[in-house]
């Protein structure tokens, strides 16, 4: 009897166990902690997901509508919920990014989506690089602190 108990717990226990990792441990590996990079083979719903299992924070900018380097600042700083007070430049945006998160304690980590980046005579590819250079810094930013920095971006 007690042999059949044993046989049972350990059943049971072996079921619990899934067969696979879980999304979060595995949609990430072999992306490093601090990069920005095109979303590629990534999907939003499953960065967002990881971010959410990982505990980190999920900032997301759909940037469609956009036509003009203010367009891009003013969404993101909408998105991101920036404060009223943003300056809407590209310093404006890394100190946004940077300091005032580093100010408020420790943080676990990040994980940014900028989607449908525009290309057009409005927004070049100076500034499109020049947005980018932003998102680079701050992970050189997070990563000297040893937090987290994942950028995905898209362009339109």
């Amino acid at each position: 009897m007690k042999r059949d108990l044993f046989l049972t717990t350990e059943k049971d226990t072996e079921m619990e166990t899934p067969l696979r990792k879980e999304t979060s441990e595995t949609i990430l590996k072999g992306v490093r902690s601090n990069i920005v990079q095109s979303i590629r083979a990534f999907r939003v719903q499953d960065l967002q997901e990881t971010a959410s299992a990982l505990g980190h924070h999920f900032l997301y900018a759909n940037l469609a509508a956009a036509q003009s380097k203010q367009d891009v600042l003013d969404m993101i700083a909408q998105q991101f919920t920036f404060p009223a007070h943003f300056g809407k430049n590209f310093d404006a945006l890394y100190d946004c990014m940077t300091d005032p998160l580093h100010k408020s304690g420790p943080q676990p980590g990040f994980l940014v989506v900028l989607e449908h980046i525009p290309a057009n005579g409005k927004f070049d590819k100076e500034a499109r690089e020049q947005l980018l250079d932003i998102f680079r810094d701050t992970a050189d930013f997070w990563a000297d602190r040893k937090v987290p920095f994942r950028c995905f971006y898209s362009f339109q």
